[in-house]
C-alpha cells in the first residue's frame, strides 16, 4: 500500500526571472538566465512527498514529446510512481511561461494534456491502494463531479486531502461546504478562505469552516500557517528566508504537512513541517528545485523548535 495517491496537473515551467516589461513587436529581450522545471500543483506536491520519503503514486497526462519524457524521467528519479502517468497523443505536454521580478509574476500557459483531466475517469481502484488521496484544484462549475469523486473515494476507506486553489470559474461557490463531510484535510490559503467564506477576517472564516473530523490548514505566506480540528487550533510562524521564486510554495507546504501527519506528528508539528517545506521551496527557481529532503527538513525543524 502506498502512502498517497495524487491525480492532477503536471507540466513544464519555463521560468524567466527579472523581467520588468515585455518586448515590443520586432524587438528582442535578452535576459541573464532561464530555468526549466516541473510545474503543476499536483506534480509539485508529489515530488515534495517523494523527497521526504513518502511513497506516492501519480495519475496524470503527458505527451510523448521531449517535455513528457523529461517529466517521466524526473518523476522516476525522485521516486514518484509513474504506472498511472498516461501518454496522450491528443495534446502536447502542458507548458507555462513564468515571468518574474522582485515585485510580481505573470504567466502565459498552454494547458495541453492537463486539459484532458477528467474527474469521472479517476481510478478509484488504484486510489484505494493508498492511505491518502490528494486532490488539487476546484472549480465551482464542476462541483457535482468533485462531490461524486470524494464520495467514491471515501466509500473505499481512503482518507482525502484537498487543496482547493484559486477558482478560475470565478464562482467561489458557497455550496463547497457540501464537500467537507468527505474531506479529512482541507488546504486553503488566506485569500481563498476569505473568498469562499465571504468573511473579511481570517478568524471569522476559520470559525465558519472548522469541522469535527476535518483538519483545516490555512497557508498565510510569510506569516506562517494555522490549522484547526474541531475546537483545537494551532498556529506556527513562518521562516525568514530570501525568496527568489514563490512558485509552488503552497504545494510544497502541502507535502510537508502531509508528511508530518503520516509520520504521526501532531497539528503543530505538521504545520512546522509545512512551513519549512514551503519556505525552502521559494529559495530557488522552480516549484521543487530547492525543496528539502527529509534529513534537511528535520535539521531545520529541530533548530526552529529549539529557538536557535
Amino acid at each position: 500500500m502506498k502512502d498517497v495517491y495524487i491525480c492532477g496537473d503536471v507540466n513544464i515551467d519555463l521560468l524567466i526571472p527579472d523581467v520588468t516589461s515585455m518586448p515590443a513587436g520586432g524587438q528582442e529581450l535578452v535576459v541573464d538566465n532561464m530555468y526549466t522545471a516541473i510545474g503543476g500543483g499536483a506534480a509539485l506536491t508529489a515530488l515534495g512527498l517523494a523527497k521526504l520519503g513518502v511513497s506516492v503514486d501519480f495519475e496524470g497526462n503527458i505527451h510523448s514529446d521531449m517535455y513528457g519524457d523529461y517529466i517521466m524521467s524526473e518523476f522516476k528519479n525522485a521516486g514518484v510512481g509513474t504506472e498511472h502517468l498516461h501518454f496522450s497523443e491528443k495534446n502536447k505536454t502542458g507548458i507555462s511561461l513564468s515571468f518574474t521580478n522582485k515585485d510580481d509574476r505573470g504567466f502565459i500557459t498552454y494547458r495541453g494534456t492537463n486539459s484532458e483531466i477528467d474527474l469521472d475517469s479517476v481510478s478509484i481502484e488504484h486510489a484505494k491502494e493508498s492511505r491518502f488521496m490528494h486532490v488539487t484544484g476546484y472549480s465551482g462549475d464542476k462541483h457535482d463531479k468533485y462531490l461524486k469523486l470524494l464520495k467514491n473515494v471515501k466509500k473505499e476507506g481512503v482518507k482525502v486531502s484537498f487543496d482547493l486553489g484559486w477558482d478560475d470559474s470565478g464562482l467561489w461557490y458557497k455550496g463547497i461546504t457540501e464537500l467537507f463531510d468527505y474531506i479529512d484535510v482541507l488546504f486553503m490559503n488566506e485569500t481563498e478562505i476569505l473568498h469562499y467564506s465571504g468573511c473579511d477576517r481570517l478568524e471569522d472564516a476559520i470559525d465558519k469552516f472548522r469541522r469535527d473530523g476535518m483538519i483545516l490548514a490555512v497557508k498565510c505566506g510569510k506569516d506562517g500557517s494555522v490549522a484547526c480540528l474541531g475546537d483545537k487550533i494551532e498556529r506556527r510562524k513562518g521562516l525568514s528566508v530570501k525568496a527568489v521564486d514563490t512558485t509552488g510554495a503552497g504545494d510544497s507546504f502541502n507535502a510537508g504537512f502531509l508528511c508530518g501527519l503520516l509520520s504521526g506528528r501532531d497539528l503543530g508539528d505538521s504545520l512546522m513541517y509545512g512551513n519549512i517545506a514551503g519556505a525552502m521551496s521559494v529559495t530557488g527557481y522552480g516549484g521543487n528545485t530547492a525543496f528539502p529532503d527529509k534529513k534537511k527538513l528535520l535539521e531545520i525543524f529541530e533548530s526552529e523548535t529549539r529557538g536557535d
